[in-house]
């Protein structure tokens, strides 16, 4: 590799490299049959079994699988449904999208995921749902999460947008909430060459309101028996694409974790915060670091050819588009927004790229010494 090429944050084409997706694609083409067609009913049928649920209902992208999810759930407007603010506005898109109102609760300061604490402090006045995020591929405290908020009636949205694969010893991401949501978003760890999203449950019931809403309430063809259905729908040739990719996913997160795992080692000695975890509960979307004087950080890095990114700059409770009407006090939320930065980690990302990012960050810090 030539010295001075730059090392990206992500790259489509180191990623996929090897996949023939010619045979998919064809087979899609020559059925003639692009929509809610046999792909897409293998696909969740196949996704289904990974998670460890019974059912998965495909939807249009991930997004709107929080939307709809929480619309199987019966949430409207005056409801109050908890997530955290440092997650970068999805569930609080999808939240404002039904109508409902977001209850902001802080995040634990070393996994960066929804604390147990403040969301106890929460429950005390009713809620309707909770939207727990497994954040940058790091799943939360999901066990103790839904047990205390079942206690207090309220449902549980798993956001797994970012968390393909984790797994702690009782089960799989995305196995443990009454739904939960998944993004097959190009970046994901199990990402479509487009969009797509995927809800996953074990209750008949909810998966029957979900195929619903997913195609305009109907309930047969052309009759609408559910109110605020949408047209968000996962198409053939994504769902092809994905079932070919799906049996890779172990061993692309096993690549991530493997560089998370250098990463660590070549920065514990310096002034940064790092993951917590690098175990299965923990599949390295993003590597994040926290640092101080963020933007001469990666200024720096800018200058080395090295990819950063902030994922996220600005907590969904200082976001201007709307007037909330609770006030929420998230010091670790504020605190880390200004500190966060993500480095290049991504199957494909070679020896040499992973080298000259440690030796970016290590050359950094030396220099300020």
């Amino acid at each position: 590799m030539e010295v001075n090429q730059p090392v990206p944050l992500f790259s489509a084409v180191a990623a996929n490299a090897g996949i023939d997706f010619s045979e998919p694609l064809m087979r899609v083409v020559n059925r003639h049959w692009y929509i809610l067609g046999e792909e897409v009913k293998s696909f969740e049928r196949e996704f289904a079994d990974y998670v460890g649920a019974t059912r998965c209902v495909s939807v249009a992208n991930g997004s709107e699988a929080l939307e709809i999810a929480l619309l199987s759930l019966g949430v409207g407007p005056g409801d109050r449904v908890i997530t955290v603010a440092n997650a970068g506005f999805y569930s609080s898109t999808a939240i404002r999208a039904v109508g409902a109102e977001p209850v902001y609760v802080d995040v634990d300061d070393e996994s960066l995921t929804m604390c147990t604490e403040s969301l106890r402090n929460a429950l005390f006045t009713p809620v309707k749902a909770v939207i727990v995020t497994h954040l940058y591929g790091r799943m939360a405290d999901i066990e103790n999460i839904y047990e205390i908020s079942k206690a207090a009636g309220a449902a549980v949205v798993e956001d797994c947008a970012q968390s393909h694969g984790a797994r702690l010893a009782n089960g799989q991401c995305g196995s443990f909430g009454d739904l939960a949501c998944f993004s097959f978003y190009p970046t994901k760890n199990l990402g479509a060459l487009g969009d797509g999203g995927a809800i996953v449950t074990c209750s008949d019931e909810l998966a029957a309101r979900l195929l619903k809403l997913r195609q305009y309430g109907w309930s047969t063809k052309y009759h609408v028996t559910s109110a605020s259905g949408r047209n968000s729908r996962l198409d053939e040739m994504q769902a092809a694409i994905l079932r070919v990719k799906l049996p890779l996913l172990d061993q692309w997160n096993e690549q991530r974790r493997a560089i998370a795992k250098k990463y660590c080692e070549a920065f514990a000695n310096l002034p940064v915060k790092l993951p917590t975890s690098l175990g299965d509960d923990y599949v390295a979307h993003l590597f994040v670091i926290r640092v101080e004087d963020r933007e001469t950080f990666t200024t720096y890095l800018s200058k080395q050819g090295i990819a950063t990114d902030v994922h996220y700059p600005v907590p969904d409770h200082r976001q201007t588009a709307y007037v909330l009407k609770e006030t929420f006090e998230l010091p670790v939320t504020e605190s880390i927004s200004s500190q966060v930065v993500s480095l290049p980690c991504f199957p494909g990302l070679s020896d040499a790229q992973t080298n000259r990012v440690v030796e970016a960050v290590t050359s950094y810090f030396k220099q300020r010494v």
